[in-house]
C-alpha cells in the first residue's frame, strides 16, 4: 500500500471537491491554487500537489472548493479487483491512525453520481471493519455528534483507489467525507429545492455557529413560491416573509408567517419590531440584493445571522465571478457584517451561500 507525500511536508498532496456546476473553471481554480499536478478522481475530486494549506483559505480559488482532505495516506488500485481489500485496509488504517486522538472515521464515495451501489456497501463495509480495530471512538456512532473542531479520519473510496486524511470538520468545509449531509427534495412534499437548501445551510452552519433557537424570528427576503418558508416554519421558527410574487397556496393559513406581498426595496417592520436572521434568496444584482439586507440590518438583534445566496448571474467567466463574490463581502464587512462562513450547497447552481454575523 503506498502512502502519499505526508500533509506536514514543504508540498503537499490534497483532495479538493469542485461542484460540477464550477467545471469549466477546474483549470483557473487549479492555477489560483499554485496547483502543480492535477489527477481527476470521480465527478467532482481532484488529487492536487500544492505549496501548503493556506492556498486552499485565501487564494481566489478557495471559494470554489466545495471540501478538502489532505492526503495522509493512500492505496491506488481498483478495489474491485483486490481480493481481501477491506480488510487489509482496515489493518493499514489501524496501525497508521489508532494512535491518534480521532473523534470519528468517515468513509465516502469519490463517485456518488454512479448508480451501481457497489462503493456505497464497500464504504460502509470498511467503516464498519475499520472502527472494529480502534479504540471506541466518542462520535462513531452518529455523524452529528461530531465537534467541528476535533480530529476525524476522512476517506473517501472509488475505482481509484483509497485515499485517507486527518483533519477537522470545520477545516474540511464538511461534517461528512466529502461536504454535508445530502437533503433530498421531493417535488411532491416540497413547495421548491429552496426548502431542501436552507436545510443544508443550516446543517453546515453548526461547522461555525449554532442555529438559531426554536421560535426565533426570521426575515426572508425573495420568499416566493415559499420552500424555505416551509422548512423555516417546520423547525419552529417565526417568519416574516417578502416578495412581489405569491406564495404557495399551501402557506395562506400557516402560523407564524407574516406574508408581505411587496418589493423588497418598500419593506419597512413595524415599530418596536426586531429579528434573529435575514436570509436573502433574492434574484437580480448581488451588489443591489446586499445593499437592501444591510439596510435591514438595523433591524438584527445583537449577534443576529445573515445567510445570503450570492447569486452571480451576468457573471461571464473565473474573473467576473470573483470580483463579483469579493465586491459582496467587501460591501458587508465594511457595514460591520464580517463574513462568518462561505459555501456551495448541493442545490446551489453558480452561486454560493455567505453566513454573516453582526
Amino acid at each position: 500500500m503506498n502512502q502519499e507525500t505526508p500533509a506536514n511536508s514543504a508540498s503537499q498532496k490534497w483532495i479538493v471537491r469542485i461542484p460540477e456546476v464550477f467545471s469549466a473553471s477546474t483549470q483557473e481554480i487549479l492555477s489560483g491554487l499554485d496547483a502543480s499536478s492535477a489527477t481527476a478522481l470521480g465527478t467532482e475530486y481532484q488529487l492536487i500537489t500544492i505549496p501548503g494549506p493556506e492556498q486552499l483559505a485565501d487564494s481566489p480559488s478557495s471559494r470554489f472548493i466545495r471540501w478538502k482532505m489532505p492526503v495522509d495516506h493512500s492505496w491506488p488500485c481498483c478495489p474491485q479487483k483486490m481480493e481481501g481489500f477491506i480488510e487489509k485496509a482496515a489493518q493499514a488504517l489501524a496501525r497508521k491512525f489508532s494512535s491518534l486522538p480521532l473523534q470519528s472515521i468517515l468513509v465516502g464515495q469519490l463517485d456518488s453520481a454512479v448508480t451501481n451501489r457497489y462503493y456505497k456497501t464497500l464504504a460502509s463495509n470498511l467503516r464498519g471493519r475499520t472502527l472494529q480495530l480502534f479504540p471506541t471512538l466518542p462520535a462513531s456512532d452518529s455523524v452529528e455528534k461530531q465537534a467541528p473542531d476535533k480530529l476525524t479520519l476522512f476517506c473517501l473510496l472509488g475505482k481509484e483507489g483509497l485515499f485517507c486524511g486527518v483533519t477537522t470538520p470545520r477545516k474540511a468545509n464538511g461534517f461528512y467525507a466529502g461536504g454535508t449531509r445530502y437533503i433530498s427534495h421531493s417535488s411532491g412534499s416540497s413547495i421548491s429545492r429552496a426548502g431542501a437548501k436552507i436545510a443544508e445551510a443550516l446543517h453546515y452552519l453548526g461547522l461555525h455557529a449554532p442555529a438559531p433557537a426554536e421560535n426565533s424570528h426570521w426575515l426572508e427576503l425573495g420568499a416566493s413560491p415559499g420552500g424555505i418558508t416551509s422548512e423555516l416554519l417546520n423547525r419552529g421558527y417565526r417568519v416574516t416573509a417578502i416578495d412581489r410574487a405569491a406564495l404557495d397556496p399551501r402557506l395562506s393559513q400557516a402560523a407564524n408567517l407574516d406574508f408581505h406581498q411587496i418589493d423588497v426595496a418598500t419593506y419597512a417592520p413595524a415599530p418596536g419590531v426586531s429579528f434573529n436572521a435575514i436570509l436573502s434568496d433574492m434574484n437580480g444584482s448581488a451588489m443591489e440584493s446586499m445593499k437592501q439586507v444591510l439596510r435591514l440590518s438595523q433591524y438584527l438583534k445583537k449577534s443576529g445571522l445573515i445567510i445570503f445566496t450570492l447569486k452571480t448571474s451576468g457573471t461571464e467567466d473565473f474573473q467576473s465571478m470573483n470580483q463579483l463574490c469579493d465586491r459582496v463581502e467587501q460591501l458587508a464587512a465594511e457595514a460591520g457584517f464580517p463574513r462568518l462562513a462561505r459555501t456551495h450547497l448541493t442545490y446551489n447552481r453558480q452561486e454560493f451561500t455567505l453566513f454573516f454575523r453582526k
